[in-house]
């Protein structure tokens, strides 16, 4: 066997000396380097890995998978109260916490996607040292955990919007557009992390600080249009604010938001997404030798 680079792509060659096969492994560049059909190939070790982690992460709890649901509850009647009651911030005719927990849904989403997978190569590194495979399956099988959950908690307001008294209208239709650009977002800024944990481990404790950050920069418990004008097109850098509202006007149907900000944030999120999948396979190359 030959081997050329460590982050391979095999192909069978006829030995010069005879018919005996060769194994050539070559490095790829471009497009080719991110290599979805291998990535296709290994689907059910990523939804092995998805499944582990859920199970991992509601073993031994008393409420188990009720925990997907509670805790979007607490943290909207929290932001009700901070917001809402306290800060007396208008809701755009919906209820408070309906506008919270809507605004929670994508950002669970969102920060799931990125907290989990931000460090699972260090988490997996008995595996990756090891055992070959597309390591990019790592942090994607924590987007699909995180995906599962958010459908879970997504099901509740089938029952909530009722009670509300809130109907639907046909922009919900839009929400998975909304639901897999957040998605995207997430993965994308985690194939960074999660591909620089490998060799600074600062990344596990810069990634709670920035995300928590975030939080109070994105429209999750307030709206948009509480940020004073002055500060609205710096505001507005953030993708997440243009996803978010436009989760919210989906569902709630609040305000619309502005499209240019929403295209902006769809364009930013497929370009981090593309760059981190390179920036994941040019690193991922020295990962077996640093873990």
């Amino acid at each position: 066997m030959t081997v050329a680079a460590s982050s391979p792509r095999a192909e069978a060659e006829p030995h010069a000396g005879g018919p005996e096969p060769l194994l050539v492994i070559r490095p790829t560049r471009g497009w080719r380097s991110l290599d979805l059909r291998e990535v296709w190939r290994f689907r059910d070790l990523l939804v092995m890995f998805a499944v582990r982690d859920l199970k991992l992460r509601y073993r031994q709890t008393a409420l188990g998978v009720a925990w997907v649901v509670i805790l979007p509850i607490l943290g909207a009647g929290i932001f009700a109260m901070v917001f809402g009651r306290v800060a007396r911030l208008p809701s755009a005719g919906v209820p408070y916490f309906l506008l919270a927990y809507v605004g929670l849904l994508g950002w669970n989403l969102f920060q799931g996607t990125l907290s989990r997978a931000g460090g699972s190569l260090v988490t997996h590194a008995h595996l990756v040292s090891k055992v070959y495979f597309p390591r990019v399956i790592v942090p994607l099988s924590a987007g699909v955990s995180a995906c599962i959950d958010t459908l879970v908690a997504l099901m509740l307001l089938v029952i909530l919007l009722p009670v509300y008294h809130l109907g639907l209208t046909p922009a919900v239709l839009l929400v998975p557009v909304w639901l897999l650009l957040l998605q995207v977002l997430g993965l994308g800024l985690s194939l960074y992390a999660s591909a620089l944990s490998v060799s600074y481990r600062d990344v596990s404790h810069i990634l709670p600080v920035a995300i928590q950050f975030l939080l109070y920069a994105s429209p999750v418990g307030y709206r948009a249009t509480q940020v004073p004008h002055t500060f609205q097109a710096l505001y507005l850098l953030n993708p997440l604010a243009g996803l978010l509202e436009a989760l919210r006007w989906s569902i709630l149907g609040t305000v619309e938001p502005r499209w240019g900000s929403v295209a902006y944030a769809a364009v930013v999120s497929c370009l981090v997404l593309v760059g981190g999948a390179f920036a994941f396979r040019r690193m991922e190359r020295k990962f077996a030798d640093v873990l």
